[in-house]
């Protein structure tokens, strides 16, 4: 039960001024439908009524106040044209400007020869200051009962900001006393104030001092909200680890008999996952694992090893991949494996069709198929396992928590093991897949060499194509990426395309292409010419980002890399550098560089180390850009942003844990205070999970 001391926050927000039956929706779908919600969207901006010059020395572009004489109006002759209010002080003439203004309802309000205290922001016309739709226009009396600092909250179509702003002031006299649910230490080194407080504060900044991330008021409200975030999750992982899983003991002779096969041995980080793992599926409650490694650090060889364990065990295992291009390839890389080892396995995609398919789906649902290699083809209702044991998601950002539970219930206790190659930052780890427990591999195959990275300019793209013929005589192959399949009139980038026939011109039959666009089957044509030489040259969108493999190409080309964000662009440069000649990647933008876009490539340039990267994507990108907010499962936080907070995350997550060992089910005085915040963000789901909830 939420305490009642709550119940004033959780009142409808129709019950404060101006928010009636007609605003409500719009105000539901923007913050949400309860006084509570309208208190979490803090202000972003302020107007400040303290700034009273002159007419004659006023900063343009700044808010600020006048007391005024209404000298005349002018109606416009024509509907599109604006309004006009000439007024005066001793000190210079000021236009108001309104647009499909009302002349009746302003001559009321601006009656000719009172007086009126006007506020807005003032701008330069032809040498004339006006106010466009000043934000006050009042007589002496009611100006005087205006803050003299007012707060300005972020604003969306329907609601204004007079509206917004009267509603989140009428608001904070409900605010409650609420117990304390940070540890008091933690306040006291922050000097933090408390939430009451805290909230007041934000809601009513003295100067743009007090909008900033850090100052006290907000750091503490982000603290509060990445608590109860973290505070989920952690109940969450705990509650999953009570569910029945199933043990998979090793088989060292199927595990000996698999590792022999491989012409490299195991590196480091391969070992320490591969342990992780194991010790996962001995255990008797249920695997939930991300496996980050970084391009080229032999994630596959893992998955197989925990696939393995589940089938020397009498179960199935599954892996799925995002594309056709990528399940196609797990089944030409992991096929052979497991041939040799007579375990039998099925590639399940979208083009199996007709009889084929039914033979396919028959032999896994009766257990002849051990292992299925496929697409989210996989999800659909007609593919059955008769003993699912484990699952492997390949390229975990390309699904949604969604997919990969529904994944999981195609059998009981299923171990789910989900991979990424986009290294992901630390804080993003513990905020994004924080239900989880996770391993990363840092080491590089031995043999693998590095790649050197070289920025040109779009002016010496005549030289590098003409080079390409060197690259070319020694048997090498070459990726050509370009952002875009088609010309763009508002984006002027070097379409695929266009691309692809200029390069034929000079390399005829040698040169490919290969889009998005194109059916799957036709891109399978292309890629697999690629991988048999028969193509030298494959110019290619993005599409060939994510897992393709083939050794022979030791040239990449970028072309408009200023335009791809950092994740994208080492993941494009992972695409060569996998067999054991030198490779080389090529950056060529068109310039000029903006300081981000040229500090992207200089990173490029300096780096190979993926996690090292994503930091920095992290710094100048921000959190939902480098995941994609929409399909990586990271929150959208109110308050919190993982680039001003990052260095609370940390904390954070020491303090749940030792919270959770010390008080488990939450019922020491601070334990309480804990389940009101959770009610506060709206995250009493948790609550259940706890035992005396």
């Amino acid at each position: 039960m939420r305490p009642s001391s709550l119940d004033p926050l959780f009142a409808d927000a129709t019950n404060l001024p101006g928010i009636g039956p007609k605003l409500a929706q719009t105000l539901q779908d923007f913050v949400g439908d309860k006084i509570i919600d309208l208190l979490w969207h803090l202000p972003s901006n302020l107007i400040d009524r303290q700034y009273r010059p002159s007419l004659a020395d006023v900063e343009d572009g700044r808010i600020a106040t006048f007391e005024v004489t209404i000298v005349k109006h002018q109606a416009p002759p024509r509907r599109h044209l604006p309004y006009r209010v000439t007024c005066q002080n001793d000190t210079g003439f000021l236009s108001l400007v309104f647009f499909h203004a009302r002349g009746d309802w302003l001559q009321k309000a601006l009656p000719v020869g009172e007086t009126r205290m006007i506020s807005g922001r003032v701008e330069r016309f032809r040498d004339n200051l006006q106010i466009v739709h000043p934000d006050h226009m009042l007589n002496q009396h009611e100006f005087e009962q205006l803050p003299v600092i007012e707060p300005v909250y972020p604003l969306t179509a329907g609601i204004s900001a007079k509206v917004l702003m009267k509603a989140a002031q009428a608001a904070l006299p409900r605010l409650p006393q609420l117990d304390e649910w940070q540890d008091a230490q933690w306040i006291e080194k922050n000097q933090w104030p408390n939430w009451h407080d805290a909230m007041r504060g934000a809601h009513q900044p003295e100067d743009l001092a007090a909008l900033a991330p850090l100052h006290p008021n907000r750091a503490r409200l982000a603290y509060d909200e990445l608590l109860a975030h973290q505070l989920v999750l952690a109940l969450v992982r705990r509650q999953r680890r009570q569910l029945p899983g199933r043990r998979f003991h090793i088989d060292d002779k199927m595990q000996n008999a698999f590792l022999a096969q491989l012409p490299f041995a195991l590196t480091g980080s391969q070992q320490q996952a591969i342990d992780d793992i194991q010790a996962d599926m001995q255990s008797p409650t249920r695997m939930l694992r991300l496996l980050q490694g970084d391009v080229g650090s032999g994630k596959t060889v893992v998955a197989v090893l925990a696939m393995l364990q589940a089938v020397a065990n009498g179960a199935q295992a599954t892996i799925m991949a995002p594309t056709e291009i990528l399940a196609q390839q797990h089944g030409e890389t992991i096929g052979p494996w497991l041939d040799a080892l007579g375990i039998r396995w099925a590639l399940i995609s979208g083009r199996n069709k007709g009889k084929q398919r039914q033979a396919r789906l028959a032999d896994l649902a009766s257990g002849d198929t051990q292992i299925a290699i496929g697409t989210h083809a996989l999800f659909q209702d007609d593919v059955v396992f008769k003993d699912l044991g484990v699952a492997v998601v390949d390229e975990q950002h390309r699904f949604g928590v969604h997919q990969r539970m529904s994944l999981s219930s195609k059998g009981q206790g299923v171990d789910v093991l989900v991979m990424t190659a986009t290294p992901i930052p630390r804080t993003l780890t513990l905020t994004a897949y924080g239900d989880m427990d996770v391993s990363r591999m840092v080491d590089k195959p031995a043999g693998r060499k590095p790649i050197s990275t070289h920025i040109f300019s779009m002016d010496r793209y005549g030289e590098i194509a003409g080079n390409l013929k060197n690259v070319l005589a020694d048997g090498a192959r070459v990726y050509w990426v370009c952002p875009l399949v088609n010309e763009s009139e508002l984006i002027d980038l070097q379409a695929a395309e266009a691309r692809f026939k200029e390069l034929q011109k000079l390399y005829g039959e040698q040169v490919g292409l290969v889009h998005g666009q194109m059916k799957a089957a036709e891109k399978d044509a292309v890629m697999a010419k690629f991988q048999a030489g028969d193509i030298r040259v494959l110019v290619a969108t993005t599409v060939i980002e994510v897992g393709v493999n083939v050794p022979e190409a030791t040239v990449m080309v970028i072309e408009h890399a200023e335009r791809f964000g950092l994740a994208q662009l080492h993941q494009l440069r992972g695409r060569v550098g996998r067999g054991l000649d030198k490779s080389t990647c090529l950056l060529i933008y068109r310039g000029p560089l903006g300081q981000t876009a040229r500090s992207r490539l200089e990173i490029m340039r300096d780096t190979e180390d993926g996690f090292v990267i994503a930091e920095e994507d992290l710094r100048l990108r921000g959190a939902g850009e480098v995941l994609g907010t929409r399909q990586s499962g990271l929150p959208t936080f109110r308050i919190a942003s993982l680039e001003d907070h990052a260095a609370l995350l940390p904390t954070v997550h020491d303090d749940v844990k030792l919270m959770l060992n010390n008080d488990p089910n939450l019922e020491s005085p601070r334990g309480q205070a804990l389940r009101c915040l959770l009610y506060l963000f709206r995250r009493d789901e948790a609550i259940r999970y706890l035992h005396s909830g």
